[in-house]
């Protein structure tokens, strides 16, 4: 089992900036992959960032330039820092461990961003 603890997420004004964090406990494999995703009402989950143990990342399009995705690997830790918030970054975000070895996936409570325009 892998826990994963998120926090940072609040109420911002639109250009503002928020750092979100997560971190994961428990049977942590050394491959993962770990990412941020975030889902409005009445719309699917999706995709905001990703970094793998290996320090590779991917961003939604949507984000690049704007938000950035980093790791601590000692501490089981990532993070999301987002810049130049918008109002269509309002959403609940959702920290996920992914192990494709073990096939483990593993989900965050989530945390809400509200960004007021």
């Amino acid at each position: 089992q892998v826990q994963l603890a998120e926090s940072g997420g609040g109420l911002v004004q639109s250009g503002g900036s928020l750092r979100l964090s997560c971190a994961a406990s428990g049977s942590i494999f050394r491959n993962y992959i770990m990412g941020w995703y975030r889902q409005t009402p009445g719309k699917q989950r999706e995709l905001v960032a990703i970094i793998t143990s290996g320090g590779s990342t991917n961003y939604a399009d949507s984000v690049k330039g704007r938000f950035t995705i980093s790791g601590d690997n000692a501490k089981n830790t990532v993070y999301l820092q987002m810049n130049s918030l918008k109002a269509d970054d309002t959403a609940v975000y959702y920290c996920n461990y992914y192990c494709e070895i073990l096939g483990l996936n593993f989900w965050g409570q989530g945390t809400q961003v509200t960004v007021s325009s």
